[in-house]
This record gives C-alpha cells, structure tokens and sequence, in this order.
C-alpha cells in the first residue's frame, strides 16, 4: 500500500513538445532546469535529492517517508486539543477540524505571506497540493489535514501591498494599497495592516472585458471591505476561493497561538548561542557542497523579534543573553528559519509544501528542528503551473515555438518570431547561398596556397566580409517581414505578457485573479484535479 500511495493522482507526464493544440487542462512537463532562476539546490532536491539528502531529513521522493514522519510525530493530546480550540475559534466547526481533534491524524501544512489579493498564483498552487496530498494520504488509510500558515507576522509591507494582474489585452498592471503604515519606518507585522480602502475598483477596472470579471470582483469585494486587515482580506479570499478542499488557516499572530508555542520559544532563547553555532556550520556546509544559503547569517544575526505594542522589533543581543526573555516567550517572534520549526511544534505536521525558497530555508533549518524538535516533516515542493490560453497555444503552434523558448526579453522573442516568418524558399537559398560560397571559397583558398600562400590571409579577410554581409541581409529580411507583419510583433507582446512577464515566471508574477475572470471560478477546481503528485515537473497546461 505505501508503494502506491501517490498512485491515484496519476496522469502521464511528459516532456513538453512544440505542438500544444491538443492539450485541454491535461498537463505536459517542462523540466525544472528549463525554467529561468533555478537554484542548483532546488534542481538536486528535485532529480538528485541523494545529493542534497544530508540536509533534509526524509527523501520526499519515496512514498515511505511520509510514514516514517507519521510515526515520528510525539504531539501530546494536550497541544492538539488546545491547537484545535484555537483553530475552531479561527476558522468555525468543519470535518477537517473534527478529523484533526482525532489522535494519530497529521497534518499537510504549506504557508505563504499574506500579499494583497492572495499574492502570486504559486500561493493557490502551495494549497492545491497541501490539499491533494492530505486527499491522498487519508484515502490510503492515514488520516490527515490541509493546513495553511498565514505569514502574518512578516514585516515587509513593500513585498506584500500590491499585486499584479493583467487585462484584456495581457497588459500586465499593477494594482496597490497604502495601507496604514508608521511615519517613522517601524516594522510591523503586515497582517495586522489595515485597508482602509482595498483597491477593488482598480482591480476590477483592469479586469473588465473578461468573461467572469463581475463574479470575482464580488467575491473579492467580500473579502476586501473597508477597515479590513491584510491578514483578514488575504485568508477571507483564500477561503472563498479553496473552500471545498477542507484547508484550515492559522493566524501564528493569535496571542491564543503565541500562548501555546510558547514553551518551545523559551527553549529556543536558552539554546541562541548552540542554534547560532548551528547554523553557522551548516551554512557553511552548504556552501562547500556548492549550494546557496537561503537566509544570509553573521554571528550578529538574531533569530528572534519582539512584538511590543504592534511592532516586530529586532532583539539585538547577545547570544548568551536571549534566555533571560525566557517569561516573555509568548511575545517573541521566531525568524524565517526558526518559524517553520515552530509551525512543526504546534501542528503534528508530516509534510511541508515549499516552492524553492522554502526548501532552501529547511536545509538551513534542518539543524534547529535536530536540536528542538527531533523530528522533521518531509519537505515536498509545491505544483508549478504555467496556464496558456487558447490564443498562445495557436500562437505556439504557428511560430514552432516551446514554452521555454518565450522565456527570454520580448526583443528576443521578437527575433525568433522574425525568423519563424522568413519564408523557406528565402531561408532555403539564404543557406544554399553560403554554402555555396564557402566551398567555392575553399577551393579558391587552396589554388593560392599552392600560387602564393601571402594571398590567403587577403582572401579570408575578404571572405569573412561577404559572410558577414551574407548574414546582415538574412537579418534585414527577417526584420523587414516583421515589420510588414505587425501582428507578429503584437504575437510576440501577448506571449511574453502572459508567459514571462517582467522577465518573470507566470506564476510568480501574477495573481490568479485574471486567470479567474477568464476562466470562470471553478478553474481552481480544475486545477487541483491537474495536480499530479508523483510528477516532479514544472506543468503547463491549456485552459
């Protein structure tokens, strides 16, 4: 049974190929190392994790590493009940929250920073596969819960107040807030922000022209009234949007939470100077093995702020000093790599869900569960999407190009869209052409050696100029057919906008709303039957 515990998700994966017509919302795989911005980390952890495996505690490539991290699990009945309590308080009664007060089931936990109108489309994606696995693992007889862990206590406002949509025409735009943040530059924790006015109307004003537009504008209009929080707005959408899939959402900013994570804060103040030293060596192992640490640390690092009277405070201290905040634990805030082990102590957790910089910050991390918790969830990456319309499947079709050929400067894109239109009597007599001239230049290079061997230099220089030139009208003519075509040029716009906006992924641009007013709501249910468990690609599909 644990062989084929992934096994009901199965859809074929394959490698992504240049014609895509035929695909309707079944997935075709792109390579992890095809795509802009992939960490060596992350690649390995993908298709070679034995060579990353010292830094994680279970390879998540293997089905019994899931019961492996069941079974570590020592979650007292006491904490379960009170995380319970606390959950109920959050998020009402549900069959997910009954299943969790229940000894022995575990929980999927994935999390994301709580950005204006559910951030980047991969915060969908983490709760799409947090939800599937738990599906999965509880059909296989262990009984398990999706959990998502509100980052509402990051303070970088700048990282989270706007999001980026498109329009009818794949514009990208950007939509923002202000928000109600001090004059005097004080971190606070951004889910306790207050709107007090979402921009809803610029939101919908850019979306207008798509089918679903009014539906979704209601929904975030529920979600995002006046007065409301970042961390309100952000876990109100959520709900809507993934209501079906049974995720629970915790606030670690609930004073009833920081109550109950408390005992592990204390034993992380007294152990600073031993997690400090930790770290340090394992950043340093990192490097050697020629990977890159996710969180940069310095002997002056602090691993811990204080929340005091609505602000995040740094605690500058000395190490050995930390432990004499031991009774102010409850009000301490862990750092990004403290935090997941604090997540991990609060919830019988048997699997994360990350994208790359979450994975990263667990081989950083890994050290400080060793030291408090002794356990480790497995680490498993998040589904990737890249969605094409109807329109840029065509539009692949017709210039033969790949998804990873669109990811490059629209400039780029444009210049391979110019060649694509060269006809091939005119490419086929560019090529005859210079073969010709090259073996007719041979041969004349080796009547002079035999003449005068002082003469070839001349000629080759010669040469190189006719070749040059031979080039220069190739490109010319393919510049000179997309200017005749303008609509190659706007082609060449509309896959870059929606494929590699900003020089960025899809899915790290965008939020999933635009996709949402095209597509219609229920496209997250499509998607979250797209996501395939046992493929470790990034998936493209045609919606």
């Amino acid at each position: 049974m644990v062989s084929r515990i992934f096994h009901a998700a199965a859809v074929i994966c394959y490698s992504w190929t240049v014609r895509t017509s035929t695909l309707t919302m079944e997935p075709a795989c792109i390579r992890h190392t095809e795509l802009p911005g992939t960490s060596r980390l992350f690649a390995d952890f993908t298709y070679h994790f034995d060579r990353v495996a010292r830094f994680y505690r279970h390879d998540p490539h293997n089905p019994a590493s899931l019961i492996a991290a069941a079974r570590e699990l020592d979650y007292p009945e006491e904490r379960r009940q009170a995380i319970v309590r606390n959950l109920a308080a959050q998020n009402g009664q549900s069959e997910s929250l009954s299943r969790l007060a229940q000894p022995g089931t575990v929980a999927v936990v994935t999390g994301q920073q709580v950005g204006l109108f559910s951030g980047p489309a991969y915060t969908i994606y983490k709760a799409l596969t947090a939800a599937r696995l738990a599906s999965e693992l509880t059909a296989r007889g262990i009984q398990a819960v999706p959990v998502f862990w509100l980052a509402t206590e990051d303070h970088d406002f700048a990282e989270v107040n706007h999001a980026w949509v498109f329009d009818a025409s794949r514009t990208p735009v950007q939509v923002r807030v202000d928000g109600r943040v001090d004059s005097n530059g004080r971190q606070r924790p951004v889910g306790g922000i207050t709107l007090d006015r979402p921009p809803v109307n610029e939101l919908t004003r850019s979306l207008d022209g798509f089918p679903h537009a009014e539906e979704l504008a209601a929904v975030v209009k529920e979600a995002y009234p006046s007065g409301v929080t970042m961390g309100a707005g952000f876990r109100a959408l959520l709900a809507k949007l993934l209501g079906r899939l049974g995720i629970l959402f915790l606030d670690p900013l609930d004073p009833a939470v920081r109550q109950i994570g408390a005992p592990l804060v204390a034993e992380a103040l007294s152990a600073a100077p031993e997690l400090k030293a930790r770290l340090l060596q394992r950043n340093r192992d990192l490097a050697d093995a020629g990977y890159h640490a996710q969180v940069h640390l310095e002997e002056k690092t602090s691993l811990f702020f204080l929340l005091e009277k609505g602000e995040r405070i740094p605690l500058r201290r000395k190490d050995s000093e930390f432990s004499e905040l031991r009774d102010r634990a409850a009000e301490v805030s862990p750092n990004a790599l403290l935090r997941p082990v604090m997540q991990d102590y609060l919830l019988p957790t048997a699997a994360y869900i990350g994208g790359p910089a979450e994975l990263a910050y667990l081989a950083q991390a890994q050290v400080l569960y060793d030291r408090l918790l002794g356990r480790m969830p497995v680490a498993i990456a998040r589904t990737g999407f890249t969605l094409l319309d109807s329109r840029a499947t065509k539009l692949l079709d017709r210039y033969k190009l790949t998804v990873p050929q669109t990811f490059v400067a629209e400039e780029l894109l444009k210049e391979q869209i110019a060649h694509a239109l060269v006809p091939d009597s005119i490419e086929r007599a560019f090529e005859d052409t210079s073969e010709e001239f090259k073996r007719r230049l041979d041969r004349l290079r080796q009547e002079l050696e035999s003449f005068d061997h002082t003469l070839v230099a001349a000629l080759d220089k010669s040469g190189a100029k006719i070749v040059y030139q031979l080039q220069k009208a190739r490109g010319k003519t393919a510049r000179e057919i997309l200017r005749r075509d303008q609509r190659a040029a706007a082609d060449a716009h509309y896959l870059t906008s929606l494929l590699y906006p900003h020089r960025h992924l899809q899915e790290r641009f965008y939020s999933i709303l635009p996709f949402l007013a095209e597509h219609g709501l229920d496209l997250v249910d499509r998607l979250y039957e797209s996501v395939q468990l046992d493929c470790h690609d990034h998936r493209v599909i045609t919606v």
